[in-house]
């Protein structure tokens, strides 16, 4: 699965988008990606400081992050024998804090609002 549509292309069929979003949704409903992609969404970082972010093995992170790029939801650089993650666009920083903000919301009872 790859999901880099070209924005601005060809508008997908409604089947299609609610397909690709299962996807994405789907590799944000685990724990360890979850918590990869909230860091990253503070900026880029390597797997050294991923890992200590989310407190999984570095080979548990190291195959979550390979996951993700391969969705296409993260990219990578090299700098030296480092490879730096950061995500792919904005859209996933604002879907994993609206995920967090509604879990507050639940967690806290706080009320509804838009």
């Amino acid at each position: 699965m790859h999901l880099s549509a070209a924005h601005g292309a060809q508008e997908p069929d409604d089947g299609r988008r609610l397909a690709v979003a299962v996807e994405i949704l789907g590799l944000l409903a685990d724990r360890t990606r979850l918590t990869l992609l909230r860091r990253l969404g503070a900026g880029e970082a390597d797997v050294t400081t991923l890992t200590e972010a989310c407190g999984a093995s570095r080979t548990s992170v190291s195959q979550h992050l390979a996951r993700l790029r391969l969705a296409g939801l993260v990219t990578t650089r090299k700098d030296g024998r480092r490879a730096v993650y950061a995500l792919r666009h904005g859209h996933l920083r604002r879907l994993v804090d609206e995920a967090l903000n509604a879990a507050d919301h639940q967690i806290r009872h706080l009320p509804p609002h838009d």
